[in-house]
């Protein structure tokens, strides 16, 4: 753990110079910056006094969360296999979308194809078709939406998708809150 690094961050952060944290420490300027280096190492009555200064604990400058993984490889990835009612597959893009605000889908259907029914919601979702054509049935009603054109709903009613061709379709789906 580079704590020299973590002072430094929460310092700038409280928009504080090194000479201002000294101050408010009563630490020399010289010590801030060796600490910030970590060329020296606080006591830890010193370095809870400095943690407390910028608005920080112990407890909040060890508890090291791993960083956030951003980029998803295939292999991340969920598939679920259809062959019944979808014709074909959906693809978890995101793993463990469901404990985010969205959850974005690749859902692919072959001729006859169709999405699970969801229920009315109070959310959001947005489709984008990359390949084939798709109807988007809203409680009775069906919109046509061909590749290369998307969609975006707030729920009011049953809903699904239905392929609407001869040949595969695929179609970038996202719902927030996470509905699939």
């Amino acid at each position: 753990m580079d704590i020299g690094k973590k002072i430094r961050s929460l310092r700038i952060q409280r928009g504080l110079t090194q000479e201002e944290l000294g101050d408010r420490c009563e630490l020399s300027k010289g010590f801030i910056s060796q600490l910030e280096r970590n060329l020296s190492s606080p006591s830890i009555a010193t370095l809870t006094d400095l943690l407390e200064c910028l608005g920080s604990s112990l407890q909040e400058l060890f508890n090291e969360q791993p960083p956030e993984k951003t980029v998803f490889a295939p292999q991340d990835m969920f598939v679920k296999e259809d062959e019944e009612e979808l014709r074909g597959s959906i693809t978890w893009l995101v793993p463990d979308a469901q404990k985010n605000a969205m959850e974005p889908i690749l859902v692919e259907m072959a001729e006859g194809g169709r999405s699970y029914s969801m229920p009315p919601n109070e959310g959001e979702e947005f489709g984008y078709v990359l390949g084939g054509s798709i109807f988007l049935v809203i409680g009775g009603r069906k919109i046509r939406v061909r590749s290369g054109c998307s969609f975006c709903i707030h729920p009011r009613e049953e809903h699904y998708l239905m392929n609407a061709g001869k040949t595969k379709a695929k179609v970038l789906w996202v719902s927030t809150p996470p509905l699939f």
